[in-house]
């Protein structure tokens, strides 16, 4: 139990700067934007998935964490946002280098998932293009939910209280999450997936939807051990963010909408790693 805690406890630490910077700069925009800000924001728009697929690269949960805040605030559009979950890496790329994958094989991986990414939010915008024109920045939004009466309080404090919360937040679900996947056990969720075609691959989309770090742990040192193929794999990161959606749920209200972001991730995942699987 005191690893498991202690696993937590460092993991939830690393989202902590991440989570500050996010704040100062949704702070910064709330105080200061005016309305040129706001329109530079919006002509990116279209540009955001591109740069979203390139940035969910990184291994880190904490893009996927940012995005969530971004998008809740609408400075971000919801394509953008799928486009960083879909290609988010989170803990994948370290155990591949670590284990000693070949180069190509990561290149592989992560051009497939950063491709993934890029189409689906570029097609996620263009179908939602009507309802973009009608969002407008709502910081303040996430201020009142929260109840942290920013104007009086300043940036720093404020952008602090955020972060507390949202910490507070990640660090008690994630708790639970590891305990779960802990007296489990990995052998027994393997067991789930080993030789079973197309719903292998379903399941490994439903252990990529556990928002916790571990998940993509697991499913790429599943596939390193070649318990499951590459399209199971591909299926399960895809739909894993990290802790993205687990921030999403916590600051965008719009309950529907976070239902529906989440669709799409799953049956992205599925319908990706089914066809590789096919053609690999």
């Amino acid at each position: 139990m005191l690893e498991i805690l202690e696993d937590t406890i460092i993991d939830s630490l690393r989202l902590v700067p991440f989570l500050f910077i996010t704040y100062i700069i949704m702070e910064l925009i709330e105080t200061h934007a005016g309305e040129k800000t706001e329109k530079a924001i919006r002509k990116s728009g279209k540009f955001g998935p591109i740069i979203g697929a390139i940035l969910g690269i990184i291994p880190q949960c904490g893009f996927s964490a940012v995005a969530s805040n971004f998008y809740a605030a609408r400075i971000i559009t919801r394509g953008t946002l799928i486009a960083i979950f879909l290609s988010t890496s989170d803990e994948m790329l370290p155990i591949l280098i670590s284990k000693g994958a070949e180069f190509g094989l990561i290149v592989q991986i992560l051009t497939i998932k950063a491709f993934i990414g890029l189409g689906i939010g570029i097609v996620i915008d263009f179908l939602n293009r009507e309802n973009k024109e009608k969002d407008n920045i709502e910081i303040h939004k996430i201020c009142e939910s929260e109840n942290c009466n920013c104007e009086e309080e300043g940036v720093i404090k404020s952008s602090i209280k955020h972060t507390v919360q949202i910490f507070a937040y990640i660090f008690i679900i994630s708790l639970v999450l590891n305990s779960i996947i802990y007296f489990v056990g990995e052998g027994k969720i393997a067991n789930l997936i080993v030789n079973i075609p197309v719903l292998g691959t379903v399941i490994t989309a439903l252990i990529g939807i556990i928002p916790n770090c571990a998940s993509s742990i697991i499913l790429t040192e599943l596939y390193l051990e070649k318990i499951i193929p590459l399209g199971s794999m591909i299926a399960g990161l895809l739909v894993n963010s990290g802790i993205g959606i687990l921030v999403l749920f916590k600051v965008n209200k719009d309950k529907k909408d976070n239902l529906k972001i989440l669709t799409i991730l799953y049956i992205v995942g599925i319908t990706a790693g089914i066809i590789l699987d096919l053609l690999i």
